[in-house]
Order: C-alpha cells, then sequence, then structure tokens
C-alpha cells in the first residue's frame, strides 16, 4: 500500500537555493520530501501531519505556506514571471505576456489580471516591469555585459527602451545607477512596489 502524501503549497520560492532551502527544512522537522520544485512539495502525510511547525520553519527561512486557490494562483503567475526573466526566454517570446500566462495557468488573462491587482496592489504588467529592472540591476552590477547585451537578454526592443524604463522605475539613468555604486537591489520575493 502506498504512503499518502501531501502537497504543500510554498510562497516566496523563485531559485534553485529556495528548492533547497525548503528541501533541508522539510529534512529537519522530520518529514520526508518526495518531490521539491519552486513553489511546491510533496512530502509523504502519515498520521499527525503538523501543519504548524512546518509553517513556523517555512517562516523562519523567509517561506510561507499558501492556502486557498488564489494564492496559489497568483504565486504562480509571480513564479512563472520571474522564471521567463531570469532563464532569459523573454527574449526570444512569441507571444505577449498575457497570452503566455493565461497559456501556462490555463485561465483567462483579464481573470488573473483582476485576481493579480486585488491582492498585490500592483498589476501584472508593473510587476513584470519591476522585476525585469531588478534583473538589469543586477547584470549591470556584474558588468559583464553591455547595456545593449543586457536590453537583448531582456527582451527590450531597445538600449534606449531598458534606458527610459529603467530611469522612470529607479529614477537613475543605467549610468548614473552604475556611478552612484548604490546599486541596491531587494530580494525577488520583495520586488512589488516602486
Amino acid at each position: 500500500m502506498a504512503t499518502p502524501e501531501t502537497t504543500l503549497h510554498i510562497k516566496n520560492m523563485v531559485c534553485d537555493r529556495c528548492v533547497r532551502v525548503v528541501m533541508e527544512e522539510l529534512e529537519r522537522l522530520g518529514l520526508k520530501a518526495r518531490r521539491v520544485v519552486l513553489g511546491e512539495a510533496v512530502i509523504e502525510s502519515g498520521a499527525g501531519l503538523d501543519m504548524k511547525a512546518i509553517r513556523a520553519g517555512l517562516r523562519d527561512s523567509g517561506f510561507d505556506l499558501l492556502e486557498g486557490k488564489t494564492a496559489r494562483v497568483i504565486e504562480k503567475v509571480k513564479r512563472l514571471i520571474i522564471e521567463l526573466i531570469h532563464s532569459g526566454k523573454v527574449r526570444g517570446m512569441k507571444v505577449n505576456l498575457s497570452v503566455y500566462l493565461s497559456q501556462a495557468t490555463s485561465k483567462d488573462y483579464h481573470t488573473l489580471s483582476s485576481l493579480f491587482s486585488s491582492v498585490e496592489s500592483v498589476t501584472i504588467e508593473r510587476f513584470f516591469i519591476l522585476q525585469r529592472i531588478e534583473r538589469a540591476k543586477e547584470l549591470m552590477i556584474y558588468d559583464e555585459l553591455s547595456l545593449g547585451e543586457i536590453a537583448y537578454q531582456l527582451g527590450y526592443s531597445s538600449t534606449s527602451h531598458l534606458s527610459n524604463q529603467f530611469k522612470q522605475t529607479t529614477g537613475l539613468s543605467p549610468r548614473a545607477f552604475k556611478r552612484a555604486r548604490q546599486q541596491e537591489r531587494r530580494a525577488l520575493d520583495a520586488v512589488q512596489r516602486a
């Protein structure tokens, strides 16, 4: 007879390191994880699964359990946007963001947009821009790519498009940002409002 399993939906998982941290936290709690991927962990669930302890352990590491369908959908949209930007797939997209998200979530974009805005107090489009600008900051700090290469990698139509959006969002031109050495970056899960 197969051991029963429980799927945990987890907020703020945005990278491979997050997967490792969640896996370690579950092990620390004495739980056997069958699978851990961004936003989700499948664990063996015998009798007496202590959800309060799981939630507390995840919170200590900067994560949280998602409860309810709305929270899971919003977290999936965030995760899809972050993956799209960090994987470099944004530069070769054949469809626009709304179509991509609709297809990936099997939900109407208008519904996604309304849901996201009502809960996050920011539009999907603004969240996407903020994530792209944060990635641009990261790439500028690394100083391995030219601004044109960064614009290309992030799917901008031109360097000037990136520069204009960067200045609108941060108040600094990319050149001024690099010169100022302020280079303030935020954690990906904290990038929501500017």
